[in-house]
């Protein structure tokens, strides 16, 4: 018997009785630091510096022209006796409320019926054109539609015999608000109906088969089935919108410059009139704060814990 040939071959590492090592990693040496010299220097320079100097001016009366002194927390004292402050804020928690029920909601409803539709995907452009538009471009369609005289949603109401309805949809508070709601809603829909199908198309079809031969209908489906196999995808979405609703400037500003009376301001609107408006920039840089601070206690704890209750889910 040839004693070599019945031995495993030396080099394979798939051979029983093999001893195999794992790769050596190579050291890191200091001058590797230096790859990320320039990632370094773009988020200071872009990302800390203001955020640092933001806070700085947050606690001085900056102008813009006058070197700054340092007045403590006045900035912060004066935003909670601001009456346009309270306004912007509680317009903050309505365009949240809103674009969370009217974006996310719609926007799940198009994605449902779509792709059960053979061919639907002319409506799928067709709904997701709005936002390939400006927020400046959509806000000077909403706002000749919102025309109370000449504007086409007045104009149909009266052919409808409903002139009793129409109204000046930019005047009246609140209805102002949720005017400029609905014009962002028809631009946030296509994204929100294209990740909701791109999660639709990932849930396996055998648990909807399944559901379907235990009898349970389109409604039982969707609530056992389909939305608790959506909770990645509709974490994501929530996230954005939230985001999003906190710092919509262009579409306000363009179509009503938070008016009238700064009674459509939003947080964000009222940061840049104060800074850039009235040059009061240390005082737009505290509400620029508040509202950064505000993102950050709503948005951190919120993705955390839905990340881990779907990290739970699929463990």
């Amino acid at each position: 018997m040839n004693i070599a040939s019945s031995r495993e071959p030396a080099g394979d590492p798939a051979a029983p009785g093999t001893i195999t090592s794992r790769p050596k990693r190579a050291p890191i040496r200091p001058l590797h630091y230096l790859y990320m010299l320039p990632m370094l220097l773009l988020v200071g320079a872009f990302l800390l510096y203001p955020a640092l100097n933001t806070a700085w001016l947050s606690f001085t009366d900056s102008n813009g022209l006058n070197n700054p002194n340092f007045i403590g927390l006045k900035n912060y004292t004066n935003l909670f006796t601001d009456p346009a402050f309270s306004t912007s804020f509680t317009n903050t928690l309505l365009w949240v409320v809103g674009v969370l029920v009217l974006q996310v909601t719609f926007g799940l409803l198009i994605a449902l019926v779509l792709s059960g539709v053979r061919g639907g995907n002319a409506l799928k452009i067709l709904f997701y054109l709005p936002a390939t538009i400006s927020g400046a471009s959509v806000a000077v369609v909403w706002y000749f539609m919102f025309d109370p005289n000449q504007g086409m949603i007045n104009t149909t109401l009266r052919l409808l015999h409903l002139g009793g309805v129409a109204q000046d949809w930019l005047t009246n508070v609140p209805t102002n608000t949720w005017a400029l709601i609905v014009a962002a809603t028809w631009q946030g829909l296509g994204p929100n109906m294209l990740l909701f199908l791109v999660g639709l198309q990932n849930i396996p079809r055998e648990p909807l088969e399944a559901g379907t031969l235990d009898g349970a209908g389109p409604v039982r489906l969707f609530w056992s089935i389909t939305l608790p196999l959506l909770r990645p995808m509709l974490t994501i979405v929530v996230g954005i919108a939230l985001i999003n609703s906190f710092k919509v400037f262009d579409l306000i500003w363009v179509m009503t410059q938070g008016g009238p009376y700064r009674s459509t301001e939003t947080l964000a609107v009222t940061m840049y009139r104060e800074s850039f408006v009235s040059f009061q920039l240390g005082y737009g840089a505290a509400v620029a704060i508040v509202l950064s601070l505000i993102v950050m206690v709503i948005s951190i704890p919120y993705l955390r814990t839905m990340f881990r209750r779907d990290a739970e889910v699929y463990a």
